[in-house]
């Protein structure tokens, strides 16, 4: 049995906490959230569902030596990083605003500052812990996986998007075989394309679609992650995330059974890809004759809609022109190149933009 620990327990961080709780394979969850009441409150609704050991710790998951006494003492099979300092869903009704729609348009990328200062500790805490589990990210992962590669300290995958694609695809797949097995889904996706894929808009340039592959032979049939039903975005996207993760954590628990699918940043790399997990190591599952350097490629292409050009060897994010032309006329400023350094300096400054 094992024991997991949660950082962020938000919606989605208690729906993955209760979804171990009964998969009947963690014998002990440590769940650590900034709110004392918050934290103690998911324990005990986890507690309350299934036969687990549920222990909360209050954690400012900005202090990296806190996290790093947390994993010493705690000691856990996997790391489960859910923490961000905005949620994805914080602007949602402003976009009346046209700060706001100028920062919504310029793409998840430039909301970094939120998204990566706590996956940037928590990664400098494992290093400094000596801890050498597997680190799974829910913050942004498609980015944050590369930016933090480049700084040596990408955590093992990334949770959601290339994943919910699959699930779109294959119930896509199921509709139109009621019964029988389906075949092997792998995907190819990034962050950028999953608004489009959950609320079945295929792009009508082909080369701006999800790859999916089907079959051993890596048949193409990229129309299917766009055939499910239409879900306007929202928290509603949260249970098809929470299910896209699950089957990945499970395998990455210690004894789990190997598993093939598709994830976003396997190793630090941009975007998602099919991958194998067995014996807590992940491999790319590319289909035959898709090259590993053609993927990433591909990934990095479509990745500019969240805003990002590239990123440096130091960790430097640079901005795409559509991005900077989202904010040109109210704060050019927000999307200058972005150093790790700056990241504090920079959410400060988004926050006197977006501020009502």
């Amino acid at each position: 049995m094992s024991t997991v620990l949660i950082i962020g327990v938000g919606d989605v961080g208690q729906r993955l906490a209760l979804g171990l709780a009964a998969g009947g394979r963690v014998r002990r969850l440590v769940l650590a959230g900034r709110s004392p009441a918050g934290v103690e409150e998911t324990a005990a609704i986890v507690a309350a569902t299934a036969d687990c050991l549920v222990e909360p710790v209050r954690l400012d998951a900005l202090r990296q030596d806190d996290i790093a006494d947390l994993l010493r003492r705690t000691r856990p099979d996997l790391l489960v990083q859910c923490a961000a300092l905005q949620g994805p869903w914080a602007l949602a009704g402003r976009d009346g605003d046209p700060r706001v729609r100028g920062v919504l348009d310029a793409g998840l990328g430039l909301r970094l500052p939120y998204q990566l200062p706590v996956v940037l500790t928590v990664m400098r805490a494992v290093r400094d812990a000596g801890w050498t589990g597997p680190v799974a990210n829910l913050s942004f992962p498609d980015v944050t996986g590369p930016v933090l590669e480049r700084l040596g300290l990408a955590p093992t995958l990334g949770l959601g998007n290339a994943g919910m694609v699959l699930l779109r695809a294959r119930a896509a797949l199921r509709a139109a075989r009621p019964e029988g097995d389906l075949p092997l889904i792998r995907v190819l996706a990034q962050h950028a394309q999953v608004f489009d894929v959950m609320q079945s808009r295929e792009p009508a340039d082909p080369g701006d679609r999800c790859r999916v592959h089907l079959g051993a032979e890596g048949r193409r049939e990229d129309a299917l992650a766009y055939r499910a039903p239409a879900l306007a975005p929202g928290a509603r996207y949260n249970p098809v995330t929470v299910a896209s993760a699950l089957p990945v954590l499970e395998a990455l628990l210690p004894g789990g059974a190997p598993l093939r699918w598709s994830v976003p940043a396997p190793n630090g790399l941009p975007g998602g890809y099919p991958v194998r997990i067995a014996d807590g190591q992940v491999a790319l599952d590319l289909p035959p004759g898709l090259d590993p350097a053609e993927a990433v490629a591909y990934n990095e292409r479509v990745g500019r809609r969240d805003g990002v050009e590239r990123i440096d060897e130091d960790g430097t994010v640079h901005f795409t022109e559509e991005c900077r032309a989202a904010v040109a006329d109210f704060a050019p400023d927000l999307a200058q190149p972005l150093a790790v350094a700056d990241l504090a300096a920079r959410g400060a400054r988004l926050d006197e933009v977006l501020a009502p």
